[in-house]
């Protein structure tokens, strides 16, 4: 739309020219057009056109400049109140706890910016290792309905799933093993789980998987709802929404606490207090972190990294999705641990429709593959085969099936600066393992950083440029 506004007003500001100034005037018009309509019609592989790359380094350019791309906290550092706020799009955010109706405490997030809630759930998925493909095949037809269903839940935005991969510190092993321990226990028994406290967490990885859910703060007439009404309303509905993620494998589903969700960000900006974090529980003196502790001291971003407190970190964006069909281990190896990336934090983005919505959009889209397949004597088979996903799509959603825009971050971390071109490699290598295009989140590694977080930031939401301009663009 923004190409035939420009090629219209372009024509016209050319017939001016020529009134006013001749020839001359008319050519250098049209040069000029012609350049704006050769930025926006020259896109790279990604599908950025030559005018949003230029637009983005521009941005980086005025940021830097300002210094925005440098945060300091804590009580020498730039903010006036000395605490360890978290930067960027969750620096507003405020954290508080409640208890859903069967009595378990749950972490919500408020943003004033934007008004929204979010609540966050702890799943422990079972993996598919030695399970029939018949259970998979369930597996996935729930969570298609739980996606679907998303869609009818009052006032909901957005929904995260973010899969975590990190090195084991071992600590809980070993405390297992030591409150199991009997004083009568045969010396060669005691030796070999010794052997096995001492060997096995080398080379061993923690995967983790959190569930986020916004909603937003305004009820059907627009009017704010505080802060305590949403945490009882919330109460209410999560026993419902973790009971229906157990059948999509996602295991034993239970909301995060506060505590909890405190340090889990605090691990992932310092990645070194992981160590300390786990000790402290392993002698039954957890850290008591509030929300206003759990910052970053230091942070820089760059144009194509991130640099935390006591590590680096990369993060990549979704540009494109797995063509044809896709099945269910499609993105095994690119959220399983890998031995070149320390951490490792695979998000999937999604934003629900409602049925109305569902069903413009996929008729939409069907009048739209048709007729590319259609215009042609000899249409390609890619034109073809979108037809043909276009009308599947157009069934499924008239059969019940709901809708959902998705996105994928990647974020990986390392301790180190020297780690960071092996750990890109790796990155690059696994996303055509999983049949994704990513890209580098060039100029914006920080907010890219926490929307991989499970944190439940809805990133259009905060973006400069509406959103309909920057997909006209």
């Amino acid at each position: 739309m923004l190409g035939t506004g420009i090629m219209m007003g372009g024509l016209l500001l050319v017939v001016i020219a020529t009134m006013v100034g001749g020839i001359k005037a008319a050519l250098v018009s049209l040069l000029i057009v012609g350049a704006a309509l050769g930025l926006l019609i020259t896109k790279d592989k990604h599908g950025h056109s030559t005018l949003q790359r230029l637009s983005t380094h521009i941005g980086w350019q005025r940021a830097k400049m300002a210094k925005h791309n440098v945060y300091r906290s804590g009580p020498l550092g730039r903010t006036a109140w000395g605490k360890f706020q978290l930067p960027g799009l969750a620096a507003a955010s405020q954290l508080s706890e409640y208890q859903d109706s069967y009595g378990r405490p749950f972490a919500l997030l408020y943003y004033p910016s934007t008004r929204h809630f979010t609540v966050v759930i702890n799943a422990e998925p079972d993996g598919a290792s030695l399970v029939d493909e018949e259970q998979v095949d369930i597996w996935v037809a729930h969570w298609g309905q739980w996606l679907a269903s998303l869609g009818h839940e009052p006032g909901i935005v957005a929904a995260s799933v973010t899969v975590e991969s990190a090195p084991d510190t071992g600590i809980r092993l070993r405390r297992e093993v030591g409150n199991n321990m009997m004083d009568g226990t045969p010396p060669i028994a005691r030796a070999m789980l010794t052997e096995v406290v001492q060997s096995y967490p080398e080379g061993s990885a923690l995967v983790s998987a959190r569930v986020a859910l916004t909603f937003k703060g305004t009820d059907r007439s627009g009017k704010r709802r505080k802060e305590d009404d949403m945490g009882r309303e919330l109460a209410a509905r999560l026993p419902a929404l973790t009971q229906s993620l157990n059948a999509t494998g996602a295991g034993a589903a239970r909301p995060v606490s506060a505590q909890e969700l405190c340090e889990a960000i605090r691990i992932a900006y310092d990645p070194a207090s992981a160590m300390l974090i786990d000790e402290a529980r392993g002698q039954g003196m957890p850290p008591e972190l509030q929300w206003t502790d759990v910052g970053p001291a230091a942070t820089q971003a760059f144009w194509d990294k991130y640099r935390h407190d006591s590590a680096w970190s990369v993060t990549w964006q979704m540009s494109q999705a797995p063509r044809g069909e896709v099945f269910s281990s499609v993105l095994s190896q690119l959220v399983a641990p890998h031995a070149d990336i320390d951490r490792k934090r695979v998000t999937l983005l999604y934003r629900p429709l409602d049925a109305g919505t569902a069903a413009r959009m996929v008729e939409a889209d069907k009048r739209n593959a048709s007729f590319r397949a259609t215009a042609s004597a000899r249409p390609s088979a890619r034109n073809m085969a979108e037809a043909r996903a276009a009308d599947r799509s157009a069934q499924e959603e008239a059969r019940g099936a709901g809708l959902v825009n998705f996105g994928m971050v990647v974020t990986g971390t390392v301790m180190s600066a020297e780690q960071i071109p092996d750990m890109i490699a790796a990155v690059d290598n696994l996303g055509a393992t999983a049949r994704v295009l990513l890209r580098p989140a060039y100029g914006s590694q920080d907010s890219a950083f926490v929307a991989a977080l499970p944190l439940g930031i809805v990133v259009q939401n905060h973006l400069s440029v509406p959103a309909g301009l920057r997909e006209s663009l």
